[in-house]
Protein backbone atom coordinates (compact mmCIF):
# COMPACT_ATOMS: atom_id res chain seq x y z
CA UNK A 1 0.00 0.00 0.00
CA UNK A 2 1.11 3.57 -0.72
CA UNK A 3 0.63 4.70 2.87
CA UNK A 4 2.78 1.84 4.14
CA UNK A 5 5.61 2.77 1.79
CA UNK A 6 5.30 6.46 2.69
CA UNK A 7 5.28 5.75 6.41
CA UNK A 8 8.24 3.42 6.10
CA UNK A 9 10.18 5.97 4.03
CA UNK A 10 9.44 8.69 6.59
CA UNK A 11 10.52 6.48 9.48
CA UNK A 12 13.74 5.48 7.69
CA UNK A 13 14.52 9.09 6.81
CA UNK A 14 14.25 10.18 10.44
CA UNK A 15 16.29 7.23 11.73
CA UNK A 16 19.07 7.62 9.17
CA UNK A 17 19.23 11.38 9.77
CA UNK A 18 19.93 11.08 13.50
CA UNK A 19 23.66 10.23 13.49
CA UNK A 20 24.23 12.86 10.80
CA UNK A 21 22.31 15.47 12.79
CA UNK A 22 24.06 14.78 16.09
CA UNK A 23 27.44 14.85 14.38
CA UNK A 24 26.60 18.01 12.42
CA UNK A 25 25.49 19.81 15.61
CA UNK A 26 28.76 18.74 17.22
CA UNK A 27 30.70 20.23 14.33
CA UNK A 28 28.55 23.37 14.36
CA UNK A 29 29.33 24.19 17.99
CA UNK A 30 33.01 23.42 17.55
CA UNK A 31 33.45 25.39 14.35
CA UNK A 32 31.42 28.37 15.53
CA UNK A 33 34.08 28.67 18.23
CA UNK A 34 36.77 28.83 15.54
CA UNK A 35 38.09 25.25 15.64
CA UNK A 36 37.92 23.17 12.46
CA UNK A 37 36.78 19.61 13.16
CA UNK A 38 37.61 17.16 10.39
CA UNK A 39 37.73 14.42 13.04
CA UNK A 40 33.95 13.96 13.33
CA UNK A 41 34.22 10.65 11.49
CA UNK A 42 36.85 9.26 13.83
CA UNK A 43 35.08 10.36 17.01
CA UNK A 44 31.81 8.81 15.89
CA UNK A 45 33.56 5.58 14.87
CA UNK A 46 35.42 5.21 18.17
CA UNK A 47 32.26 6.04 20.12
CA UNK A 48 30.36 3.35 18.21
CA UNK A 49 33.06 0.83 19.09
CA UNK A 50 33.10 1.86 22.76
CA UNK A 51 29.32 1.60 23.04
CA UNK A 52 29.26 -1.85 21.41
CA UNK A 53 32.20 -3.20 23.42
CA UNK A 54 30.98 -1.95 26.80
CA UNK A 55 27.37 -2.89 26.04
CA UNK A 56 28.43 -6.42 25.10
CA UNK A 57 30.51 -6.92 28.23
CA UNK A 58 28.39 -5.14 30.86
CA UNK A 59 24.88 -5.60 29.38
CA UNK A 60 24.15 -2.03 30.47
CA UNK A 61 22.75 0.62 28.13
CA UNK A 62 23.74 3.43 30.47
CA UNK A 63 27.36 2.30 30.72
CA UNK A 64 27.53 1.85 26.95
CA UNK A 65 26.33 5.43 26.41
CA UNK A 66 28.75 6.78 29.03
CA UNK A 67 31.65 4.91 27.44
CA UNK A 68 30.84 6.31 24.00
CA UNK A 69 30.58 9.87 25.33
CA UNK A 70 33.79 9.50 27.37
CA UNK A 71 35.82 8.21 24.41
CA UNK A 72 34.57 10.88 22.00
CA UNK A 73 35.11 13.62 24.60
CA UNK A 74 38.65 12.38 25.22
CA UNK A 75 39.38 12.56 21.50
CA UNK A 76 37.98 16.10 21.44
CA UNK A 77 40.30 17.06 24.29
CA UNK A 78 43.26 15.64 22.36
CA UNK A 79 42.21 17.77 19.41
CA UNK A 80 42.00 20.79 21.71
CA UNK A 81 45.40 20.07 23.26
CA UNK A 82 46.99 19.95 19.82
CA UNK A 83 45.14 22.88 18.24
CA UNK A 84 44.09 25.22 21.06
CA UNK A 85 46.89 24.83 23.59
CA UNK A 86 49.73 24.26 21.12
CA UNK A 87 48.26 25.99 18.04
CA UNK A 88 48.77 22.99 15.76
CA UNK A 89 47.22 22.57 12.34
CA UNK A 90 43.55 21.80 12.94
CA UNK A 91 42.98 19.92 9.69
CA UNK A 92 46.02 17.68 10.22
CA UNK A 93 44.93 16.94 13.79
CA UNK A 94 41.43 15.97 12.63
CA UNK A 95 42.76 13.71 9.90
CA UNK A 96 45.08 12.08 12.43
CA UNK A 97 42.14 11.35 14.74
CA UNK A 98 40.28 9.72 11.86
CA UNK A 99 43.23 7.51 11.00
CA UNK A 100 43.85 6.51 14.61
CA UNK A 101 40.18 5.65 15.14
CA UNK A 102 39.95 3.56 11.96
CA UNK A 103 43.04 1.55 12.86
CA UNK A 104 42.71 1.26 16.61
CA UNK A 105 39.06 0.15 16.63
CA UNK A 106 39.91 -2.70 14.25
CA UNK A 107 42.98 -3.73 16.26
CA UNK A 108 41.15 -3.63 19.60
CA UNK A 109 38.18 -5.49 18.12
CA UNK A 110 40.44 -8.30 16.90
CA UNK A 111 42.38 -8.43 20.19
CA UNK A 112 39.34 -8.41 22.48
CA UNK A 113 36.70 -10.33 20.55
CA UNK A 114 38.65 -12.26 17.84
CA UNK A 115 35.93 -11.74 15.25
CA UNK A 116 37.82 -9.89 12.54
CA UNK A 117 37.39 -6.52 14.21
CA UNK A 118 33.68 -6.93 14.86
CA UNK A 119 32.04 -7.13 18.26
CA UNK A 120 29.56 -9.86 19.24
CA UNK A 121 25.88 -8.99 18.70
CA UNK A 122 24.58 -6.68 21.41
CA UNK A 123 21.93 -8.18 23.65
CA UNK A 124 18.41 -6.94 22.73
CA UNK A 125 17.91 -5.75 26.31
CA UNK A 126 20.81 -3.31 25.88
CA UNK A 127 19.73 -1.88 22.54
CA UNK A 128 17.53 1.20 22.27
CA UNK A 129 14.02 0.37 21.09
CA UNK A 130 10.99 2.42 20.06
CA UNK A 131 9.01 4.20 22.75
CA UNK A 132 5.68 3.23 21.13
CA UNK A 133 4.77 -0.42 20.36
CA UNK A 134 4.94 -1.50 16.74
CA UNK A 135 1.97 -0.39 14.65
CA UNK A 136 -0.36 -3.09 13.31
CA UNK A 137 -2.63 -2.58 10.32
CA UNK A 138 -6.26 -2.02 11.40
CA UNK A 139 -9.29 -3.64 9.83
CA UNK A 140 -12.96 -2.72 9.50
CA UNK A 141 -14.91 0.26 8.23
CA UNK A 142 -12.29 2.79 9.34
CA UNK A 143 -9.38 0.82 7.94
CA UNK A 144 -8.45 3.40 5.27
CA UNK A 145 -8.20 6.31 7.72
CA UNK A 146 -6.56 4.08 10.29
CA UNK A 147 -3.99 2.89 7.78
CA UNK A 148 -2.97 6.42 6.88
CA UNK A 149 -2.81 7.61 10.50
CA UNK A 150 -1.04 4.47 11.59
CA UNK A 151 1.48 4.48 8.77
CA UNK A 152 2.34 8.20 8.86
CA UNK A 153 1.89 9.05 12.53
CA UNK A 154 2.20 5.70 14.26
CA UNK A 155 5.02 4.18 12.24
CA UNK A 156 6.58 7.23 10.60
CA UNK A 157 6.73 9.58 13.60
CA UNK A 158 6.07 7.71 16.86
CA UNK A 159 7.93 4.43 16.48
CA UNK A 160 11.42 5.70 17.31
CA UNK A 161 13.74 5.43 20.28
CA UNK A 162 14.63 8.21 22.68
CA UNK A 163 17.81 9.26 20.87
CA UNK A 164 15.82 10.13 17.75
CA UNK A 165 13.61 12.58 19.62
CA UNK A 166 16.58 13.89 21.61
CA UNK A 167 18.49 14.65 18.40
CA UNK A 168 15.66 16.73 16.95
CA UNK A 169 15.06 18.46 20.29
CA UNK A 170 18.74 19.39 20.40
CA UNK A 171 18.31 21.45 17.24
CA UNK A 172 16.05 23.83 19.16
CA UNK A 173 18.35 23.61 22.18
CA UNK A 174 21.47 24.49 20.18
CA UNK A 175 19.65 27.35 18.43
CA UNK A 176 18.50 28.78 21.77
CA UNK A 177 21.96 28.35 23.28
CA UNK A 178 23.73 30.04 20.37
CA UNK A 179 21.23 32.86 19.84
CA UNK A 180 19.71 33.64 23.24
CA UNK A 181 22.28 32.88 25.96
CA UNK A 182 25.39 34.77 27.03
CA UNK A 183 27.75 31.74 26.79
CA UNK A 184 26.41 31.02 23.29
CA UNK A 185 26.95 34.59 22.14
CA UNK A 186 30.47 34.51 23.54
CA UNK A 187 31.09 31.24 21.72
CA UNK A 188 29.99 32.80 18.45
CA UNK A 189 32.15 35.85 19.12
CA UNK A 190 35.22 33.65 19.66
CA UNK A 191 34.75 32.24 16.17
CA UNK A 192 34.47 35.70 14.65
CA UNK A 193 36.82 37.91 16.65
CA UNK A 194 38.72 36.12 19.45
CA UNK A 195 40.84 39.20 20.19
CA UNK A 196 37.72 41.15 21.12
CA UNK A 197 36.56 38.38 23.47
CA UNK A 198 40.01 38.25 25.06
CA UNK A 199 39.98 42.03 25.52
CA UNK A 200 36.69 41.67 27.39
CA UNK A 201 38.45 39.46 29.93
CA UNK A 202 37.04 36.12 28.73
CA UNK A 203 39.41 33.22 28.11
CA UNK A 204 39.42 32.19 24.44
CA UNK A 205 41.01 28.84 25.25
CA UNK A 206 38.40 27.96 27.88
CA UNK A 207 35.53 28.76 25.51
CA UNK A 208 37.04 26.66 22.76
CA UNK A 209 37.67 23.75 25.14
CA UNK A 210 34.06 24.00 26.32
CA UNK A 211 32.89 23.87 22.70
CA UNK A 212 35.10 20.82 22.10
CA UNK A 213 33.69 19.10 25.18
CA UNK A 214 30.11 19.61 23.94
CA UNK A 215 31.33 18.41 20.56
CA UNK A 216 32.61 15.20 22.14
CA UNK A 217 29.33 14.53 23.96
CA UNK A 218 27.31 14.88 20.75
CA UNK A 219 29.73 12.74 18.74
CA UNK A 220 29.50 10.12 21.48
CA UNK A 221 25.71 10.07 21.18
CA UNK A 222 25.98 9.80 17.39
CA UNK A 223 28.37 6.86 17.60
CA UNK A 224 26.37 5.05 20.27
CA UNK A 225 23.24 5.41 18.12
CA UNK A 226 24.90 3.44 15.33
CA UNK A 227 25.50 0.38 17.50
CA UNK A 228 22.75 0.59 20.11
CA UNK A 229 19.88 1.55 17.81
CA UNK A 230 20.67 1.28 14.12
CA UNK A 231 22.85 -1.86 14.03
CA UNK A 232 23.24 -4.87 16.28
CA UNK A 233 27.04 -4.80 16.58
CA UNK A 234 30.17 -2.90 15.62
CA UNK A 235 32.04 -3.57 12.39
CA UNK A 236 35.22 -1.83 11.16
CA UNK A 237 34.64 1.51 9.42
CA UNK A 238 30.89 1.20 9.95
CA UNK A 239 30.46 4.99 9.93
CA UNK A 240 31.08 4.80 6.14
CA UNK A 241 31.80 8.50 5.71
CA UNK A 242 28.89 9.78 7.80
CA UNK A 243 31.18 12.21 9.57
CA UNK A 244 32.09 13.83 6.27
CA UNK A 245 28.45 13.88 5.17
CA UNK A 246 27.63 15.62 8.46
CA UNK A 247 30.36 18.14 7.68
CA UNK A 248 28.80 18.73 4.26
CA UNK A 249 25.38 19.21 5.90
CA UNK A 250 26.94 21.71 8.29
CA UNK A 251 28.43 23.71 5.41
CA UNK A 252 25.18 23.46 3.43
CA UNK A 253 23.36 24.74 6.51
CA UNK A 254 25.82 27.67 6.71
CA UNK A 255 26.73 26.86 10.32
CA UNK A 256 23.15 27.39 11.52
CA UNK A 257 21.13 24.72 13.41
CA UNK A 258 17.81 24.78 11.53
CA UNK A 259 19.21 24.80 7.96
CA UNK A 260 21.64 22.08 9.07
CA UNK A 261 18.65 20.01 10.22
CA UNK A 262 17.06 20.22 6.77
CA UNK A 263 20.36 19.30 5.12
CA UNK A 264 20.63 16.20 7.35
CA UNK A 265 17.02 15.26 6.54
CA UNK A 266 17.87 15.56 2.84
CA UNK A 267 20.83 13.21 3.21
CA UNK A 268 18.75 10.84 5.33
CA UNK A 269 16.00 10.84 2.71
CA UNK A 270 18.49 10.02 -0.07
CA UNK A 271 19.92 7.20 2.03
CA UNK A 272 16.45 5.82 2.79
CA UNK A 273 15.45 6.16 -0.88
CA UNK A 274 18.58 4.31 -1.94
CA UNK A 275 17.59 1.37 0.26
CA UNK A 276 14.02 1.33 -1.10
CA UNK A 277 15.08 1.58 -4.76
CA UNK A 278 17.47 -1.34 -4.82
CA UNK A 279 16.18 -3.82 -7.38
CA UNK A 280 13.27 -1.57 -8.45
CA UNK A 281 12.73 -1.18 -12.20
CA UNK A 282 11.85 2.32 -13.50
CA UNK A 283 9.56 2.38 -16.58
CA UNK A 284 11.52 3.33 -19.68
CA UNK A 285 14.83 3.14 -17.83
CA UNK A 286 14.97 -0.34 -16.38
CA UNK A 287 16.54 -1.41 -13.13
CA UNK A 288 18.82 1.26 -11.71
CA UNK A 289 22.25 -0.09 -10.67
CA UNK A 290 22.49 -0.58 -6.91
CA UNK A 291 25.89 1.10 -6.84
CA UNK A 292 24.47 4.30 -8.36
CA UNK A 293 21.64 4.42 -5.83
CA UNK A 294 24.02 3.87 -2.92
CA UNK A 295 26.31 6.61 -4.21
CA UNK A 296 23.62 9.32 -4.23
CA UNK A 297 24.29 10.71 -0.71
CA UNK A 298 28.03 10.84 -1.40
CA UNK A 299 27.59 12.46 -4.81
CA UNK A 300 25.47 15.17 -3.20
CA UNK A 301 28.19 15.61 -0.56
CA UNK A 302 30.75 16.28 -3.30
CA UNK A 303 28.39 18.77 -4.96
CA UNK A 304 27.81 20.64 -1.69
CA UNK A 305 31.46 20.71 -0.66
CA UNK A 306 32.41 21.94 -4.14
CA UNK A 307 30.26 25.01 -3.49
CA UNK A 308 27.79 24.54 -6.33
CA UNK A 309 24.76 25.25 -4.13
CA UNK A 310 25.03 28.76 -2.78
CA UNK A 311 27.92 30.38 -0.94
CA UNK A 312 28.58 29.44 2.66
CA UNK A 313 30.59 31.95 4.69
CA UNK A 314 32.47 30.28 7.53
CA UNK A 315 33.20 32.02 10.84
CA UNK A 316 35.99 34.54 10.23
CA UNK A 317 38.40 33.03 12.76
CA UNK A 318 37.73 29.41 11.77
CA UNK A 319 40.96 27.43 11.57
CA UNK A 320 43.11 30.29 12.88
CA UNK A 321 44.90 29.61 16.19
CA UNK A 322 44.60 32.52 18.60
CA UNK A 323 47.82 34.09 19.82
CA UNK A 324 47.39 36.50 22.71
CA UNK A 325 48.90 39.90 22.03
CA UNK A 326 51.27 41.20 24.67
Amino acid sequence: MDELMLGSLLASTLRLSVPLLLCALAGLICERSGVVDIGLEGKMLFAAFAAAAVGTVTHSTGLALLAAIAVASFMSMIHGFACVSHRGDQVVSGVALNMVAAGLTAVLGIAWFAQGGQTPPIDPSVRLTGLVPAWSEPSGAQADLGNWLGAIVGHGLLSHNVLVYLAFALVAGVWFFMERTRPGLRLRAVGENPAMVDAAGVSVAKLRYAALLINGVLCGLAGSYLTLAQNASFSPNMTAGRGFIALAALIFGKWKPVPTLFACLLFGFLDALAIRMQGVAIPGVGEVPVQLIQALPYLLTVVLLAGFIGQALAPKALGTPYVKER
